[in-house]
């Protein structure tokens, strides 16, 4: 299928394993009534959040090409977020949340492009076009909050994550699919709240990507700036959310000064928040941002960093002190007096420097794992990498020499060098040996059977991160989420409800329609009582042209609203746009 957005060159250089997540936006899907969902949220929201949202965000509307009246095109918004240094994908829904990240570190900006459904117009929990396009885009043409969310992508996409992390992304998806999904049984919802609800209370320590995704939340999606007395929003999710916009400005939500310690407040998904941070100004954000990296395995290192990485069970990378990045599943580490003296990863691994992987020591050469000493020799001041030749010929480490390296931590590597690899400064981060035996006191860790070993060179972890060090080292085009969204059921009830909305817009643009508005209304009463927002869209045509039919329009949805009272306020809603401050 032919991609429906026009080619940008930040989409060009996403790597492969991010664009198997893309998706073409398939504009000719939106129908009448979709159109009629993104124009009554729109008009609600420019008109409400002029008044209450930071003023980056109606000026963002205007810079990225956002239509009140017309769901956006991805062609058209790519167009225009070229300008302002980014771009924008298609989506299905939730994606993971490292990939999440790392799409922003790209300044790629992420929609998931369904639109949520007539009867979830004010909130849906599954992400669509109206939270990622009216919510998230405009608040990027802010330079200095741009630069915040690629930032944070960057610094995100690497955080760790714990196994239970994946359980909850896959449970959250499935639970939004299900409640924006038509027909849904009740028990199906129940039993899928009830998964998240019991993740949500069983996570056990936060992992670094639990609390980064809490900063992720209470920032970029749920964020107000200002004062915490008179704050403005600025989170996507709210946004995007004509009920909580004005739930989030009452006393009824508590306000709280933005710091830290937001890293450590989970949230439910399902829920209004009962609590929201407020920012200074946008500077701010990037200064807690950066407070919370500095905790993070990827600039502390040390034994705590690679035990993150064993119990994440995933893909993982850690940079020793010479540059050398050992990428792979981190299954096992020794260690003596609070630091590692061995690492050892299970199944295939790369080794890297500076994000290059090194010749002949990719996937396919170390594709049963790796292991390797960490720290000094024992009884020397000097590490290995720090020696100059003459030292390391002293100490016999030199080609074709027959050696045997005693580490701290009673690390033994016996065995015949055959070669090594120096980094840019010159320093030795490989050796290799034949005939090679490795040991930790009585237990063999390497045979000379086994074929060459290669002995990474460093004194100690200097940072440890999530994913490769070099994106091309595996194959990550692998992701499958357990669940597909699900569209909207079509039926002839359907068909021709949609044929009346479609009518009415088409009079609203002053084109053709197969039927008149006074015949449009007397079918939607005739034969769908309960459908509001079209009645809603007559009333405005008829405003200030056809009293009679006005009238009737407005006695139609007055008993609309004493039939279905959960959905009066959004009836109110749109007429106090028609209206503006008359006697309705």
């Amino acid at each position: 299928m032919e991609q429906a957005f026009e080619s940008n060159p930040l989409i060009d250089r996403l790597p492969k394993h991010l664009k198997q997540f893309i998706k073409p936006q398939d504009y000719e899907d939106y129908t009448p009534i979709n159109q009629a969902v993104w124009r009554y949220v729109m008009r609600k929201n420019v008109d409400y959040l002029s008044k209450v949202a930071h003023n980056s965000y109606l000026d963002g509307l205007k810079k990225t090409g956002l239509e009140v009246d017309n769901i956006p095109n991805m062609y058209g918004m790519n167009r225009i977020l070229k300008e302002i240094g980014w771009a924008a994908v298609a989506v299905d829904g939730f994606i993971p949340p490292n990939a999440f990240m790392e799409f922003q570190a790209y300044n790629v900006l992420v929609i998931a492009s369904d639109i949520r459904q007539l009867e979830h117009i004010e909130y849906t929990p599954a992400p669509d076009i109206i939270h990622e396009g009216a919510g998230h885009a405009p608040i990027i043409a802010n330079p200095e909050y741009a630069e915040y969310l690629r930032r944070f992508g960057e610094i995100g996409c690497k955080a760790i994550s714990s196994s239970r992390d994946y359980e909850m992304y896959e449970a959250i998806r499935l639970l939004s699919i299900l409640k924006e999904a038509e027909g849904t049984p009740q028990a199906d919802i129940d039993a899928a709240a009830a998964q998240v609800d019991f993740l949500q209370n069983n996570m056990g320590e936060l992992s670094e990507m639990a609390r980064i995704r809490n900063l992720h939340w209470w920032t970029v999606e749920y964020g107000l700036i200002g004062s915490v007395d008179n704050p403005k929003i600025y989170g996507a999710g709210l946004l995007s959310s004509i009920g909580e916009s004005a739930w989030c400005m009452t006393d009824a939500v508590k306000k709280i000064p933005y710091d830290i310690s937001a890293a450590d407040q989970s949230f439910d998904i399902t829920k209004p928040q009962p609590q929201l941070y407020v920012t200074p100004d946008f500077a701010y954000l990037s200064q807690v941002l950066e407070e919370y990296a500095s905790t993070m395995a990827l600039r502390t290192g040390g034994l705590s960093s690679l035990k993150k990485l064993i119990q994440s069970n995933a893909l993982g990378t850690i940079e020793l002190s010479t540059g050398l990045q050992i990428s792979g599943v981190f299954t096992n580490v020794i260690e003596e007096e609070g630091k590692p003296v061995y690492v050892q990863t299970t199944g295939k691994t790369a080794l890297s420097y500076r994000e290059k992987e090194l010749v002949g020591h990719g996937t396919q050469y170390h594709a049963e794992g790796f292991g390797s000493p960490i720290g000094k020799l024992k009884g020397i001041n000097l590490a290995i990498e720090d020696m100059s030749p003459r030292d390391l010929r002293a100490y016999d480490i030199y080609e074709a020499e027959k050696v045997t390296l005693e580490f701290e931590g009673n690390i033994t590597v016996s065995g015949e060098i055959i070669t090594g690899s120096r980094n840019l400064q010159g320093e030795i981060i490989i050796i290799s040996f034949k005939n090679c035996t490795v040991t930790h006191n009585d237990t063999v860790l390497f045979q000379p059977e086994w074929g060459i070993y290669d002995m990474a060179v460093g004194k100690k972890v200097i940072s440890a991160f999530s994913g490769p060090a070099d994106v091309n080292s595996f194959d990550m085009i692998s992701h499958v989420p357990s669940s597909k969204t699900i569209k909207a059921k079509k039926s002839p009830e359907r068909e021709e409800l949609e044929g009346l909305y479609l009518a009415v817009r088409q009079l609203r643009l002053g084109q053709i329609a197969q039927v008149t508005l006074k015949e449009a209304f007397a079918s939607v009463t005739a034969h769908h009582p309960n459908d509001w927002l079209l009645s809603v869209e007559i009333a405005e045509l008829a405003h200030d042209k056809d009293p009679d039919l006005l009238q009737k329009t407005l006695n139609h949805l007055e008993s609309v609203k004493l039939r279905r009272p959960e959905i009066a306020h959004l009836i109110s809603g749109g007429l106090e746009l028609i209206f503006k401050g008359e006697l309705v």
